[in-house]
């Protein structure tokens, strides 16, 4: 489900990745807009899942929030981003089944 990646993802990168999936979809949105950090392999690959992970949540919460269900989800979701972005800052990369492969699939990771 999870890979290690490389020796030269730095400590800075694995915080970015890791705050990415905890406050997605803002942190996403202003790292694409770093200069510097945007165009790191790791950063980029976790950055993208994280923005699409985030959108797909606040979508769904917004049509859902309606019901109890609605919140049951937006829960459930922030407790996996949670272990996403542990698994981000250990170094591993994260493999998020329907939206890894998407994101793979348009070329932003």
């Amino acid at each position: 489900m999870s890979e290690q990646v490389s020796a030269d993802v730095s400590s800075d990168d694995r915080l970015w990745a890791a705050l990415a999936y905890v406050f997605s979809p803002i942190i996403p949105i202003v790292i694409m807009l770093m200069e510097d950090k945007k165009d790191r392999p790791f950063i980029r690959s976790h950055n993208a899942q994280a923005l699409v992970w985030g959108i797909l949540m606040l979508v769904s919460w917004t049509f859902l929030s309606w019901i109890i269900v609605g919140a049951c989800i937006g829960f459930v979701g922030f407790l996996i981003q949670l272990y996403w972005a542990y698994k981000a800052y250990s170094g591993e990369m994260v493999n998020i089944p329907v939206v890894s492969d998407f994101v793979r699939n348009q070329g932003w990771a």
